[in-house]
């Protein structure tokens, strides 16, 4: 065999086979990149322009060694699928919270990057199948289509929900419906890589619909797990099966193009279930917890700014007070936060805001449906306090604007009723 046939073999499975256990990986995967950048922005307090910088480097250093591989190695493609996930929701949410760019124009956009993308790729290769991927042209193809599918499902997955207002509970079963109907129509005869392509755009918006309903606490309609033990259950799921897959791939070789895969159907079937049935079963035991918003009217919490109407609050639907629910959790952070500005406290101020960022950012994906144009309203408003709070040399007067402002929206929210 020549050096130039050789080679060639060698992509021969530089994809894995379309598998049960490939979609569950890939929605569980969403979920862990979504919540894992929020983790690093918002709890580990980088920040972030910090995070997408470093979760490009990381994504360029892995994809790199994706290319540069001879043959499919499958820790290593999910690990570049994950880092994907993050970076595709990244650069979507550059566009629409650091631009302002509206979710109508970049999931259009998006849409038709796409389109060419897939047209360019047709051109050049005559085939979109993920069962082709065996040249590293293709491959390349391949990536980049893979990014601009999560950044696609991304923006057409948040717009649905602004557009639509329609809660994770709701995106659970509308996008896992719209799945099922592509599966469908496959088993009808429809087109394989048309709906293989469809199915991998609506994994992003349901991954996410997922995992926000896990994470959510009980008072915001969801099981209450928490962002950090949701990404650790998932996390342990995908390890148990890719390690299969890598102990597969290890023992049996690289597969040749239109070999069966090592795992019969049956048996990789049985793997799926046994996944989904671990984050079913640790969902049911395990949760609920305590709701983040809530926990910030704890006396320990509290020292300053008294709660409204003289009743702790109790979770956003305990009393619908505005368009978004109940706004007083988010209130007596911004009190405390104003009393230590007042004091000339503004380190502490700053400690305490931190508290107002997490749980704002926690009960995002409960609340935003809700009402998104008020969401919108109040989040510039919270950025406008952790901005002045956090400057290099962070000035009363505008810390004191931007509190008093916020404050403003809270109250004019409130009366909205």
């Amino acid at each position: 065999m020549t050096t130039r046939q050789s080679s060639a073999a060698d992509f021969l499975n530089k994809v894995p086979a379309v598998t049960a256990t490939f979609w569950l990986i890939k929605i569980l995967s969403t979920t862990i990149g979504e919540t894992f950048a929020d983790f690093l922005a918002v709890q580990v307090g980088l920040g972030t322009a910090v995070t997408d910088g470093a979760m490009i480097a990381v994504l360029a250093v892995t994809l790199v060694a994706q290319l540069r591989t001879r043959h499919h190695v499958p820790w290593l493609y999910w690990l570049t699928v994950v880092l994907v996930s993050i970076v595709g929701t990244q650069i979507t949410d550059f566009f629409t919270d650091t631009l302002g760019v509206s979710l109508y124009v970049s999931t259009a956009v998006f849409a038709v990057v796409l389109a060419v993308m897939f047209a360019v790729w047709w051109q050049q290769e005559r085939t979109l199948a993920i069962t082709a991927i065996d040249t590293p042209k293709r491959e390349r193809f391949y990536w980049a289509a893979i990014l601009t599918t999560f950044a696609l499902g991304t923006a057409a997955g948040d717009l649905a929900t602004e557009a639509l207002s329609l809660g994770f509970r709701s995106g659970v079963l509308i996008f896992g419906g719209l799945i099922l109907v592509v599966w469908v129509a496959r088993r009808a005869g429809a087109n394989s890589v048309l709906t293989f392509w469809i199915a991998y755009i609506l994994t992003r918006p349901l991954g996410a619909s997922l995992g926000d309903l896990l994470t959510q606490a009980a008072s915001y309609g969801g099981i209450g797990l928490g962002a950090g033990l949701t990404s650790v259950l998932f996390l342990a799921v995908i390890v148990g099966i890719v390690v299969r897959e890598q102990v597969n791939a290890n023992r049996h070789g690289v597969r040749t193009k239109g070999q069966a895969p090592a795992v019969a159907p049956a048996r990789d079937y049985a793997w799926a279930v046994s996944g989904a049935a671990v984050v079913a079963v640790a969902a049911a035991m395990l949760g609920p917890v305590v709701n983040p918003a809530a926990a910030a009217t704890s006396p320990a919490d509290s020292q300053s700014g008294p709660v409204t109407a003289g009743k702790p609050a109790t979770g956003i639907e305990a009393d619908a007070t505005s368009p978004l629910g109940d706004l007083r959790p988010f209130a007596i952070i911004v009190d405390d936060v104003a009393v230590k500005v007042s004091a000339g406290d503004i380190p502490g101020g700053t400690a305490r805001v931190k508290d107002l960022e997490v749980a704002w950012d926690t009960a995002e994906a409960a609340i935003k449906p809700a009402s998104p144009e008020d969401w919108h309203l109040m989040d510039s408003a919270v950025d406008d306090v952790l901005t002045s709070l956090r400057a290099g040399q962070p000035s009363a007067s505008d810390v004191t604007s931007a509190l008093t402002n916020l404050q403003t929206v809270i109250g004019t929210l409130d009366q909205k009723k």
